[in-house]
């Protein structure tokens, strides 16, 4: 059974292995016997934000898996709050499971919770099976997305 709970700051070391878990995030994050401090940073940042969160995924006492939540209010769609979820993982050794899509119906529901009105998310174009793997949950790929590395 997959238990959900938010991140603390221990969990770092594990949240970044997960992140580092394959293809493109092993190119992206840095483990370290110490967790670099940028990453105690942003974390700490998250926590004042109080609609920020990263959400663990639990089985068996291990994290599988997790995911950052984000509830942005707006003011398109006449006010409508949406969620914003970025980082999913789930621990490649358990992928294939259907720990990802509990995970993301799970996220769902945090996003009827808190009010919102639309989910979004963002996909890395080199993961096609991921984008398989939204589609089949329902997610549409509706609008081409924009990044400038700053």
């Amino acid at each position: 059974m997959i238990s959900f709970r938010d991140a603390t700051e221990a969990d770092l070391p594990t949240i970044v292995a997960l992140l580092a878990d394959d293809d493109i995030g092993e190119t992206r994050e840095k483990q370290a016997a110490q967790i670099p401090q940028a990453y105690v940073d942003a974390f700490r940042e998250m926590q004042t934000q109080g609609m920020n969160r990263i959400i663990l995924a639990e089985k068996d006492g291990a994290v599988v898996g997790c995911f950052q939540f984000v509830v942005l209010p707006g003011l398109s769609r006449q006010g409508s709050r949406r969620a914003l979820v970025e980082g999913v993982r789930v621990a490649s050794s358990l992928r294939g499971e259907g720990i990802g899509t509990i995970l993301m119906r799970h996220a769902v529901e945090e996003a009827k919770k808190a009010g919102c009105k639309l989910i979004q998310l963002t996909s890395d174009k080199r993961r096609p099976r991921a984008h398989l793997f939204y589609r089949r949950l329902g997610f549409q790929q509706s609008h081409e997305g924009f990044k400038l590395e700053l």
